[in-house]
């Protein structure tokens, strides 16, 4: 850990040698000022994002923040001529060239309005796709990640481990706060790529082609219910610059993992055509180990197991997705989209296991290769409509969606025995499993907002989900005697699952001077009805049924204070649900790992949840800070219980319901400009967990402090040169039935901007230092297992990027408008 913080520090410094030394050379005494406003209701809009770039050369001169007010000021700026941009999510980037400044001059702006609709400038308005790395809204952050050098050529899993509040494990899992039980959603919808797997999800999904990603701790009535510690969105890019406009990305990295990303779009004032496709080609290595001792061991028996691992896969996959939006009528659009996603995958993992007695000596010894081939394809169609009104703001929306995907499996598992010399014996195990599955999703939604005099605003929607799934697994073993392959009965099984959550919901929210408030109710009918096969030995099936029903409401308030000197404080509650699905649900019998079995509970049921977070926010000149101070109490929590081990050392974790969980937190997030060249954002999360007791798994009451942290450098070097230098930690943590261990890593990447402005060329590696390692210790019914797995090791990218088409577009102001805002502060720029 000392090392690696030396190496971290000292790359850090070295950058930041650069940067201050170009820094010197660029300070100044001009000034520009402005007021930032909403068009729409002349409400201040805060926290939008300012830069002034250099006329010449493009680069950034100085970035600040508007304060609670809408004010914005820009000091100490060197006399020169520049591009001033002012941008804020949800609205146009406003623009102005050409704007010169003396030394000690002092340029005033004026009231820039901003407009969510097409450009309405005096003389014009340019369309940019520049956003804040980090906006906060009233229940949600946004993180724009479109420029996140350090996971150029990765996945999302790679590049949601850059986002503040957010944790992946090696497997891709997603974690929030360190907690699981995160709703995943692409563009707002549940995506069916790999039967709904998450991590599945993340990794068919290239970095390049995501704009933001929207992490919402404390989601309002508004949103799904699910989720135990919140939701992430994650927002693809989607061109909407008028004329015919385009980009290609291509990537290469060590270990052949290769990726392509295209997109093309069109618009006029009528249509919005585009459409992407990427492509992705990648191998990953890995490796780990399990030893394991049984402290209940029969004489002669079993004592130790010590099982090392090696592993090699290889996944492709192609996205392609298509849309269509139509303006039909000056305030209706209607939007159609399609997407297709076709993915393989072949794993080979060998286990080399090694058995003792307490004595030391040697039990059983056996080699074990694991071939996994799958195949999977899904698609979705999209239809959406918004209707807008005469009053600003007031907007309906109707959105039907169904998906459909499915997954085929073929695994092979070919185990030789040695005898206790080493020497390989006659007995060879054969087994292969066949699997199939099956998804389908509807969704429909319509919402509803109505603005209520000049701050108030009440939401009001409907949804419907309706979930299927089918899976199949046909498992056999080699007969010796017979020559053939026999049914094997026990891992066999056929599963059904059928879902139906319907939900209303209503939100009013309102301003009263400083103070503001929301308050939401949203109510859900949830219904799940599971068939569970068993094949039998004589023939036939067994089907189980299984149902779980439950019908909640689930409220919301949230309340928000600004402060003196750009200050505010917020305070939320609100009422969740994690709901179970996919392999959790399903009981097939997971044998790949021959010692460690896991298998899916039909049974379990959803988690309640409490979430309560009160959060700080300030701004100073050069440092934003949102801080959050959280509670949260989850009942019949889920997780893995490993059972004690059988006669052959075998043991099998299953998901249960245990009794409840607390968590307390502190999450602190913070942005600091050290000069107009180097920035630096840090995330520190710190929280004490108890999990209840359970004692009919042999479970006792735990608790335990943990905490983990990330921090992300920032340098704009001369000569159109960018670098990125990010560093995480992730303490140890208690769990239900023991630790996981400590895990740390650094990741740097660097891009180069050609001067055609069209082009760039970048390098990043992930893990630098290849100390990125998930490990536990599982303390369970008589036995102690320390696990250790590590993936992919130190990664390099190399991506070039081209930009083609009208990157910028003027809308003239039309001439009513003229008329009617003659006297506008405005019309300066």
């Amino acid at each position: 850990m000392k090392k690696f913080l030396y190496q971290f520090l000292l790359l850090t410094i070295t950058l930041s040698a650069v940067t201050l030394e170009s820094l010197a050379q660029n300070t100044g005494t001009a000034q520009i000022n402005a007021k930032l406003v909403d068009a729409s209701n002349n409400q201040a809009v805060p926290f939008a994002t300012a830069v002034v770039l250099s006329s010449q050369t493009k680069a950034t001169v100085r970035a600040a923040q508007t304060d609670m007010e809408g004010n914005l000021s820009m000091k100490n700026l060197p006399a020169g001529t520049y591009t001033f941009k002012i941008s804020y999510v949800g609205f146009q980037t406003m623009v102005r060239d050409g704007i010169t400044l003396l030394n000690n001059q002092v340029v005033n702006l004026g009231t820039i309005k901003m407009s969510a609709s097409k450009g309405t400038e005096l003389n014009e308005v340019v369309i940019q796709g520049e956003k804040a790395a980090m906006q906060l809204g009233i229940d949600k952050k946004v993180f724009s990640v479109d420029k996140s050098l350090v996971s150029e050529g990765g996945t999302a899993t790679d590049l949601l481990a850059n986002v503040p509040s957010v944790q992946t494990d090696m497997d891709g899992n997603v974690s929030l706060r360190g907690s699981s039980g995160v709703r995943v959603l692409i563009d707002g919808k549940p995506s069916l790529i790999g039967g709904g797997d998450v991590s599945v999800i993340l990794q068919s999904i290239p970095a390049s082609s995501i704009e933001s990603v929207e992490v919402i701790t404390n989601p309002s009535s508004k949103y799904d219910a699910e989720g135990q510690s919140g939701i992430i969105n994650i927002v693809l890019k989607k061109n909407t610059k008028l004329g015919l406009n385009g980009n290609v990305a291509l990537s290469a990295g060590n270990r052949d993992n290769y990726n392509a990303n295209t997109s093309l779009s069109f618009q006029n004032n009528k249509v919005n055509l585009f459409g992407n496709y990427s492509f992705r080609s990648g191998n990953r290595l890995g490796g780990g180990f399990n030893n394991i001792q049984y402290l209940n061991t029969v004489a002669g028996g079993t004592a130790f197991a010590d099982q090392n691992t090696d592993s090699r896969s290889h996944d492709q996959g192609h996205n392609v997705k298509a849309g269509l939006d139509y303006t039909i009528a000056p305030k209706s659009v209607v939007s159609f989209s399609a997407g297709l996603n076709v993915r393989d995958n072949d794993r080979n993992e060998m286990l080399y296991i090694n058995q003792f007695n307490a004595a030391n000596l040697p039990v059983k010894l056996s080699n074990r290769s694991n071939d996994n081939e799958g195949k999977g394809n899904s698609f979705d169609l999209n239809l959406d409509f918004v209707q807008k009104f005469k009053k600003p703001k007031e907007e309906l929306t109707f959105n039907l969606n169904y998906s459909e995907g499915n997954n085929d499996n073929f695994q092979f598992y070919d185990t030789d025995i040695y005898n206790l010399g080493g020497q390989l014996a006659n007995d060879v195990l054969l087994e292969r499993n066949l699997r199939d599955g099956w998804n389908r999703n509807y969704n429909v939604q319509a919402d509803y907002v109505r603005p209520l005099g000049e701050t108030g605003r009440i939401e009001a929607g409907y949804r419907s989900q309706f979930r299927d799934s089918k899976s199949a697994t046909d498992a056999s073993t080699f007969s010796d005697s017979t020559g053939t392959y026999l049914p094997n009965y026990r891992v066999s099984n056929e599963f059904e699952s059928g879902e139906q959550i319907h939900a209303i919901y209503l939100n009013y929210q309102n301003q009263i001077g400083n103070f503001g408030y929301q308050l939401g109710l949203r109510g859900e009918d949830a219904e799940l009805n599971t068939t569970s096969g068993r094949f039998q030995n004589a023939g036939g099936t067994i089907y189980t049924p299984g149902k779980i029903a439950y019908t909640r409401l689930y409220p919301s308030v949230f309340v928000s204070q600004k402060l003196k000197n750009e200050q505010q404080v917020q305070l939320s509650y609100t009422r969740r649900v994690n709901r179970p699905r996919g392999w959790d649900t399903n009981p097939f019998l997971d044998v790949s790992d021959p010692l460690m079995w896991n298998q899916g509970n039909p049974n379990l049921k959803p988690e309640d949840v409490h979430a309560f977070d009160f959060g700080y926010s300030k701004y100073f000149k050069k440092v934003s800070i949102i801080s959050s101070l959280y509670y949260r109490q989850t009942n019949d929590l889920i997780q893995r219980v490993r059972s004690e081990p059988n006669s052959e050392g075998v043991t099998i974790s299953t998901p249960q319901n245990l009794t409840r969980n607390l968590a307390t937190g502190l999450e602190l997030i913070s942005r600091v400009d050290v000069a107009k060249l180097w920035n630096f954002t840090a995330n520190v999360n710190l929280f004490q967990s108890k999990i209840n007791g359970a004692p009919e798994y042999g479970i006792i009451e735990r608790s335990g402090f943990t905490w983990n942290a990330n921090l992300t450098n920032n340098f704009n070097l001369p000569y159109n040169i960018t670098m990125q230098l990010r560093a995480d930690y992730r303490a140890p943590e208690v769990m239900a039935q023991g630790k996981r261990n400590a895990m740390y890593g650094v990741d740097a990447g660097a891009k180069y901007d050609f001067p055609d402005k069209k082009s760039s060329l970048s390098l990043n590696v992930r893990d630098v230092f290849a100390t990125r390692r998930w490990s536990m210790t599982t303390e369970a019914n008589n036995s102690i297992v320390d696990f250790e797995r590590y993936m992919q090791g130190t990664m390099a990218n190399l991506t070039y990027s081209y930009r083609f088409g009208k990157t910028t577009f003027t809308a003239k102001k039309p001439k009513r408008d003229q008329e009617q805002r003659g006297g506008d502060d405005e019309q300066q720029f």
